[in-house]
């Protein structure tokens, strides 16, 4: 079954607390509407940041209750198919950003989408790589803002959540309690403006809830990568986590001795950085899948 949500329905932290606003079944399709991570406040480049509502910033629309989701239990979050809206806008400016420190003014640029690129300046376009910025389900008691990452996954901005991507997810609370916002029409590893061209869009995602599986949380999988994602206060330690999650993921789910896990990722996997800007940074380690699959990894979804 397919259904839609409006943005009528947005939320400003991750929480147990939060009431659904819609209940599907396992299995069912669901077509979301969301704001950019600004909620449309920003609507010219002569704007003044101080017109803001500061109160309003990543809201993520939802949450979308899963039946028969249940604490213990894996979200696995097919991401089918992210459409676009015809314009994006990126901002930067003091204690924003890697660069907050150096600059003296706000800044914003629109920025036009059209035939599939980004229209950036008069001389460069760039091609769009949709993804989900924010996504996730509600932690098992805290509430969290939408714009800080966790174990939970939120503000992860990963830039591999995107088209055909199966992320998984814990089920912490009855139903997971998931929202996704803050879309991106590109963004590049790190986000070191403190934004990608953020965007509105619709995103159309399915729900399978998978049980009896431990895996370390958030994982992304895709045609041709598993990936586990961490975020910590300090990037070296978001790092260390996302490596040694692959490492027991290897060792639990494939049998993989620890040592012969931390060869293959030293020989073939890659860690690289997600954001470095939000208030915890994450890391992600990418293993080819086909590798773990020769160690008798399956997955369906």
């Amino acid at each position: 079954m397919t259904s839609m949500l409006s943005t009528d329905h947005l939320i400003y932290a991750m929480s147990p607390n939060n009431a659904p606003v819609t209940h599907v079944a396992d299995g069912d399709t669901v077509i979301i509407q969301t704001c950019d991570c600004f909620e449309n406040q920003i609507t010219s480049e002569d704007q003044d940041f101080g017109t803001l509502d500061w109160e309003r910033i990543n809201p993520a629309t939802g949450p979308i209750y899963i039946n028969g989701a249940e604490p213990g239990d894996l979200l696995v979050v097919h991401i089918q198919k992210i459409d676009l809206a015809k314009r994006g806008v990126m901002t930067t400016g003091p204690n924003l950003g890697v660069l907050g420190d150096e600059l003296s003014q706000n800044a914003i640029r629109m920025i036009p989408i059209h035939n599939g690129k980004a229209i950036f300046s008069d001389t460069i376009e760039l091609p769009i790589h949709p993804m989900i910025g924010v996504i996730g389900t509600a932690p098992a008691v805290d509430s969290i803002p939408c714009g800080t990452p966790g174990d939970h996954g939120g503000n992860m901005d990963c830039k591999c959540i995107t088209e055909g991507a199966r992320l998984i997810l814990p089920v912490n609370v009855p139903g997971a309690l998931f929202a996704l916002g803050d879309l991106h029409a590109a963004m590049g590893d790190g986000e070191v403006a403190v934004c990608g061209i953020e965007i509105a869009a619709t995103v159309q995602v399915q729900f399978h809830v998978q049980k009896g599986k431990h895996w370390p949380t958030p994982m992304l999988v895709n045609d041709e990568q598993i990936m586990t994602i961490a975020s910590e206060t300090l990037l070296d330690d978001a790092a260390t986590r996302a490596v040694k999650n692959m490492v027991h993921f290897l060792e639990e789910t494939c049998g993989v001795d620890k040592a012969e896990a931390t060869f293959l990722l030293s020989a073939a996997g890659d860690l690289r950085v997600c954001q470095v800007v939000d208030p915890l940074k994450t890391a992600r380690f990418e293993l080819p899948r086909w590798i773990a699959e020769q160690y008798g990894f399956t997955f369906t979804y």
